[in-house]
């Protein structure tokens, strides 16, 4: 079984985070990873699982004191029992370690890169290829003065004075219970158990400076506005030493100026003459990838659909392909010629349309005529 990342990395905070602090992270990241808004992610539900496990200790001041002292074992079901602590962890827990001489532990807290967004816009006819597009992120990265330390060339952190390198202060209180001791991260160092004295004078002590990074990124065929892409590691630097975030690439479709996308279909209104309509024809039609042949049927209507298969958009992964469909949509000539207008009246007389209303009945009295037969 894979062992837990600590809950202070899931978060993305420092152990010097407030509860206000965690708050904020936690909202951040549920709206975030969400199952439900990443449906296409099959480890979406677990990472949100574990986002919520580490708000659960973090956001409990009490189960945060015993997660910060003896980690995922102190807040484990099973207790001490369960944790990897030896007795002296447990006596110095209770009664603190004065009376044995005091052990200075120095401690490295790395913390886990913030995760970063970009926003790169496409077009339709690169959504049907896929296509390698170049990002450019201002991200934080390891400080090369100091190699991420935060101290200056040659100097080291000292251990923190208040706390002796433990990153934690307990107080002893009596009781009518007895005694009780609290334990609080330290409000010198943070946590870490050692403080900068000569800090960087590149990244001012923390280890990391901004810059900004340009990144090729290849965006599959049929991405679809809802999907992201993770370059993982590509985020922002961890500090002390701590893993980098990612980086989440999220596409954007731009609106077609003639086909309209729904899910991996495309839809065009293709305008055809009413001689065309009516005799049946041959016209061409625009695809993404050319023009196409479309056979129009004898007496087509305005509103008719006709399908194009695997002419539309390709299925993530190569999942099928959608189709292209086209409306019809039949244009009434205009500015007709004398004789234009003498053949259509012909028509008309033909068919027996008349073009002109009669003027003894009124246009309901023709409704009811219509309905009743007559």
């Amino acid at each position: 079984m894979a062992s837990k990342r600590d809950y202070y990395e899931v978060l993305g905070v420092p152990r010097s985070a407030t509860t206000e602090d965690i708050k904020k992270a936690y909202r951040r990241l549920a709206r975030t990873h969400h199952p439900d808004v990443n449906r296409h992610d099959n480890e979406a539900e677990e990472r949100f699982k574990e986002i919520n496990e580490a708000y659960e200790t973090l956001s409990d001041n009490q189960k945060r004191a015993m997660y910060d002292r003896f980690g995922h074992g102190g807040v484990s079901p099973g207790g001490f029992g369960a944790t990897d602590f030896g007795f002296g962890d447990i006596f110095d827990a209770f009664f603190g370690s004065g009376g044995f001489g005091e052990t200075v532990r120095e401690r490295t807290v790395s913390e886990r890169g913030a995760d970063l967004r970009v926003d790169v816009e496409l077009t339709l006819e690169e959504v049907v290829a896929g296509v390698e597009k170049t990002v450019r992120v201002s991200r934080m990265e390891s400080c090369d003065a100091c190699n991420g330390t935060g101290s200056e060339a040659g100097k080291r952190p000292d251990v923190c004075p208040t706390c002796h390198g433990s990153g934690q202060i307990r107080r002893q209180s009596s009781g009518f219970f007895g005694a009780s001791i609290s334990i609080s991260v330290c409000p010198h160092c943070g946590g870490e158990g050692r403080v900068i004295t000569a800090p960087c004078r590149e990244c001012g002590g923390e280890g990391r400076v901004r810059k900004t990074a340009q990144l090729s990124v290849n965006i599959p065929a049929g991405v679809d506005d809802d999907n992201r892409i993770r370059l993982s590691g590509e985020g922002d630097a961890g500090i002390r030493g701590g893993s980098p975030g990612n980086l989440y690439v999220f596409p954007h479709v731009r609106k077609h100026p003639i086909f309209e996308r729904r899910g991996n279909d495309i839809w065009l209104e293709a305008p055809v003459t009413l001689a065309q309509a009516a005799l049946g024809a041959t016209v061409e039609v625009p695809t993404l990838d050319g023009k196409e042949k479309l056979h129009l049927s004898e007496g087509a209507q305005s509103g008719e659909v006709y399908r194009l298969r695997d002419r539309g958009l390709p299925g993530l992964q190569g999942r099928g392909k959608g189709s292209l469909n086209v409306v019809i949509k039949v244009e009434t000539p205009t500015h007709l010629s004398q004789e234009e207008r003498k053949l259509l009246n012909e028509f008309a007389e033909m068919r027996g349309e008349k073009l002109e209303a009669e003027p003894d009945k009124s246009f309901f009295e023709k409704v009811k005529d219509t309905f009743s037969g007559r």
